[in-house]
């Protein structure tokens, strides 16, 4: 699949993380839905998603993608809504997208530029009242087939709307937990950092697109923040000298209506079995 858009194909890529802590749980991570009307496409793989039976969903933000896309995009994902599930926030969940030249990414991340004008409020309860946890500048806990699983969380780095100095608080929330997972919209290093030195065994972030516009073998080009190109999709180890992570980084499921075009990209979700 070398050129796809808003309208798919599809994927859901399956992958295994080696993790004694949690070991069986299967984690779906989706994220840049950047949904607008019309996206039928979209909203059946979405919604089909459910078939996979996840333990854990992670949602990494950039949902919305219209001013009028909010009741779609929930009802594409009123079937995930059945399970467990975490989010945070992406800038397209408080703005609806502009248009603007995409040469522009090659010159390093995008700046925001309009006022917040989508139902992130409406939308934020929405997912909270069928039990998902928000986990912007906040933790949270979830027992999971007897595991226990402590989550760090930040608000959208892209907008600068981390929280850094809330981790310390929020590591001491969750101190005991099997697992330990940080979950953000945008992978800027500030935030892989910050989650590795707080003791995240995992982390979840989307933003990039893998690259959205890459050469053959999906060799992004740009990462829209200061993560290199390398790492701009899948799974990437971090670490110091006291903690060591894996990071999952998602292509995302769609894309700006004024940039509606992948090339060797494909718009996905990703299902991660730990072993």
């Amino acid at each position: 699949m070398w050129l796809a858009g808003n309208s798919g194909p599809f994927q859901l890529q399956t992958l295994e993380i080696a993790n004694t802590k949690a070991k069986g749980l299967k984690l779906l991570h989706i994220s840049d839905i950047h949904f607008a009307p019309g996206q039928k496409a979209k909203v059946e793989f979405i919604a089909g998603l459910a078939e996979t039976k996840p333990d854990l969903v992670i949602n990494t933000g950039d949902n919305l993608g219209h001013e009028h896309a909010i009741n779609a995009v929930l009802l594409a994902l009123e079937p995930l809504l059945d399970f467990p599930g975490v989010f945070v926030n992406g800038s397209n969940d408080y703005r609806a997208p502009k248009p603007r030249n995409p040469l522009r990414y090659f010159q390093g991340p995008s700046k925001v530029s309009s006022s917040p004008n989508l139902e992130t409020g409406r939308f934020t309860s929405e997912l909270e009242g069928a039990g998902w946890l928000d986990l912007n500048n906040q933790s949270g806990s979830l027992n999971i087939k007897g595991h226990s699983i402590g989550f760090l969380g930040l608000d959208d780095p892209h907008e600068n709307l981390d929280n850094l100095d809330s981790l310390s608080l929020q590591s001491k929330c969750i101190e005991g937990a099997d697992l330990s997972v940080g979950v953000a919209h945008a992978p800027y290093l500030r935030v892989i950092d910050a989650f590795v030195a707080h003791g995240a065994d995992l982390m979840f972030a989307g933003h990039t697109h893998g690259g959205q516009i890459c050469l053959p073998g999906q060799k992004a080009l740009v990462t829209n923040c200061d993560l290199p190109t390398k790492y701009a999709s899948g799974l990437s180890a971090w670490g110091n000298q006291e903690n060591e992570s894996v990071l999952h980084v998602s292509n995302g499921i769609g894309c700006s209506i004024y940039a509606p075009i992948r090339l060797f990209c494909p718009p996905s979700a990703t299902l991660i079995t730990l072993k």
